[in-house]
């Protein structure tokens, strides 16, 4: 009955769909397994996915759909999508050229070190994920305003527009997602002095409309006066007042300081192929750079897709990554992390010296240190290709479902709770239960280190791949994974995110594996060879496009959440 519920809403959707885009000259095709020739945008919500179509349709390119794309999730994804977060970007030009945008958070001028410490010096309560404390300043609006300045083409309004009618107009709710918001009522009641539009009288229910008329107003501010419109003026004062109401610290400086940033992207070759993707503050990309080059040199594609000897492999490698990335890692801004030395082939080479074929290598034997703060599975990632060759690789979020769960009032937008992938404490577990140290500190004006990897992946020079996930810790484990799959396993790339994932970050000392993704036998195998297993429901929730041989779009959005691709 469930199931049949589901696809009657799905069925409502695209009916939906088609009438909202009547007006477009253009047909799309939407679904999960799609080939078009001239734009692919692949997200975890249907609305968003066909809002960046829609505006590839109109004459935009990869920046203008992924920037129209951002401000729907916000609308439609309330539980990771956002102008309250921040995220990071990759940006690939139709010449070639490599561009990163960190828009991440960023502390507080008034933030302390031991700001979330009590008398004792332990961590205090719930502070840094459940109050107004526990919000860094905001970076998505500056971060897409500024990517679209500089190489989006459509006119800004026409851009924000279809979010602002989103809002405005409202949307049909998946029934899983229904259920998410009532999962969440308590909190949007308890942490809220207003109703927020995410609550109503009675539960809600597959098909409701969830319409957000104090967004819509908050959107329209920023289509009339771009990064302004929330940064200062009105919007600055309403998140000003709900710091205050709630005993927060953004303060009106804070908004008008931030800044995104241009990063060198991080580059490595892989096999015959080459990957841009996200340095720090992020700590995927070196872990995926790592785990790359730590089997290369291994033909995983002849044992096997989830063989013993292939498991085995990557399992030891994803320790050694996550017990590096621990003692590194932190805002570059802030501490030298040294990127080029930890992604070098003859370090890596070592890093696998002392790796047993037969045996697993205790986490206790390899050199100490701190996995990476985590975001939740409800960070969300985006990828847009257009025909000109342009292509986006988008990782965003509000660290937690539904960020801290407060809205701004009369803002109608969540606040993040990104402070807590900082370290509270050098060796306390934030809320996933992983420690981090000294770099990772708490610091005025510094941003929290995080796991996204969005990443473009090229094959002698030509667009070949662009993927991302959400799932925290697991994040540059699923990306490469996925990898893998496409170059070593051959698979498609619908295969290559809907196959079963693992993963292991040093601490604590077991494999995360989905169920039934290792078959019993191989298990034994690992098992005799010392590995620890636990299952879990679900790893990551990758969406990604995959450019075939003869130029046209496939699109790759997982099974695991309601992600739709949309092409034409």
């Amino acid at each position: 009955m469930k199931h049949a519920v589901k696809i009657l809403i799905l069925v409502i959707l695209i009916s939906a769909c088609r009438q909202m885009h009547s007006d477009s000259k253009i047909p799309f095709a939407e679904g999960r397994e799609i080939v078009t020739e001239n734009g692919m945008v692949v997200s975890a919500h249907p609305e968003a996915s066909r809002i960046g179509i829609s505006v590839l349709q109109k004459g935009g390119n990869a920046v203008d759909a992924a920037v129209a794309v951002q401000f729907a999730l916000a609308v439609c994804y309330p539980e990771a999508g956002n102008i309250g977060g921040g995220g990071f970007m990759v940006l690939r030009q139709s010449d070639g050229s490599k561009h990163v945008l960190d828009f991440r958070e960023k502390a507080p001028l008034a933030a302390k070190r031991d700001m979330y410490l009590d008398e004792d010096g332990n961590p205090s309560g719930n502070l840094s994920t459940d109050t107004h404390l526990a919000s860094g300043v905001p970076g998505t609006v500056d971060g897409v305003t500024r990517i679209h300045s500089l190489y989006g083409r459509l006119d800004f309004r026409d851009v924000i527009q279809p979010a602002i009618t989103l809002a405005e107009k409202g949307f049909p709710l998946p029934e899983d997602q229904a259920a998410s918001l009532n999962r969440n009522r308590e909190n949007f009641i308890s942490r809220n002095r207003a109703r927020p539009a995410f609550v109503k009288d009675s539960l809600w229910k597959g098909g409701d409309i969830l319409r957000q008329p104090e967004l819509a107003k908050t959107l329209k501010r920023i289509r009339k006066y771009g990064r302004d419109g929330f940064y200062s003026g009105l919007t600055a004062q309403l998140i000003v007042n709900e710091m205050q109401r709630g005993n927060g610290i953004i303060t009106v400086q804070d908004l008008e300081n931030y800044s995104s940033v241009f990063r060198e992207p991080l580059q490595a070759g892989y096999r015959n192929y080459s990957l841009s993707t996200v340095p720090p503050p992020s700590g995927g990309g070196i872990i995926l750079v790592q785990l790359l080059g730590m089997i290369e040199s291994s033909p995983v594609g002849e044992w096997g897709f989830h063989s013993a000897k292939a498991v085995h492999l990557v399992a030891e490698a994803e320790r050694r990554a996550f017990a590096d990335r621990a003692r590194y890692s932190g805002d570059p801004d802030f501490v030298r992390v040294p990127v080029r030395e930890l992604t070098g082939r003859e370090y890596l080479k070592s890093r696998m010296s002392d790796f047993n074929e037969k045996r697993a290598t205790p986490s206790a034997d390899i050199s100490a240190g701190d996995p990476l703060p985590a975001e939740n599975e409800q960070t969300t990632h985006y990828s847009v290709a257009d025909h000109h060759g342009n292509a986006v690789a988008v990782t965003t979020t509000l660290n937690n479902t539904f960020g801290s769960s407060i809205v701004v009032e009369g803002a109608g937008f969540l606040l993040n709770n990104e402070m807590d992938d900082f370290s509270i404490k050098p060796g306390a577990p934030n809320m996933y239960g992983l420690t981090g140290g000294d770099a990772n500190a708490v610091e005025p004006g510094k941003r929290m280190l995080s796991s996204m990897t969005p990443v473009i992946v090229e094959k002698e020079g030509k667009l070949f791949l662009v993927a991302g996930s959400p799932g925290g810790s697991t994040i540059p484990t699923t990306v490469f994974q996925v990898i893998i799959n496409v170059v070593d396993y051959n698979m498609k790339i619908t295969e290559a995110v809907d196959a079963g994932r693992f993963h292991h970050q040093w601490l604590p000392d077991q494999i995360s594996i989905e169920a039934n993704t290792i078959d019993s036998l191989t298990l034994k195998k690992l098992e005799k060879m010392g590995h620890e297993f636990r299952t879990r429901s679900s790893i990551g929730s990758v969406n990604a496009i995959q450019i075939l041989p003869d130029g046209r779009m496939a699109g790759g959005p997982d099974k695991r959440g309601f992600n739709t691709a949309c092409g034409y």
